[in-house]
């Protein structure tokens, strides 16, 4: 099982930018895929942004497309993202996770998940 820890999150105003982290540790990288999914209260978590951890190919939500970037540092065992532009919707706990199988797009695909942290995004 990996291990998944999230940093990054804090308080930003609209428009600004963070950078968010995800460690992973433990059995590494049997997943080909690592993804983030945000999460606001009453309302499912979704997809944000997925990348190949071999080839760096990206994928991401058409409501975070040309603003947010996922990256990987290989060496670090280390996922990113970069989020400029930053929308007061965007706020959500944010949460990185090891894919498993199935479409990269959808929750039960992955089964490894961080703990989570809070992107707040004031207006």
């Amino acid at each position: 099982q990996v291990q998944l820890v999230e940093s990054g999150g804090g308080l930003v105003q609209a428009g600004g930018s963070l950078r968010l982290s995800c460690a992973a540790s433990g059995r590494t990288f049997s997943s080909d895929f690592m993804g983030w999914f945000r999460q606001t209260p009453g309302k499912e978590r979704e997809f944000v942004a997925a990348i190949l951890w071999s080839g760096g190919n990206t994928y991401y939500a058409d409501s975070v497309k040309g603003r947010f970037t996922i990256s990987r540092d290989k060496a670090k065992n280390t996922m990113y993202l970069q989020m400029n532009s930053l929308k007061p919707e965007d706020m959500a706990v944010y949460y990185c996770a090891a894919h498993n199988s199935g479409s990269i797009f959808v929750i039960r695909s992955y089964n490894s998940w961080g703990q989570g942290t809070q992107v707040t995004v004031s207006s």
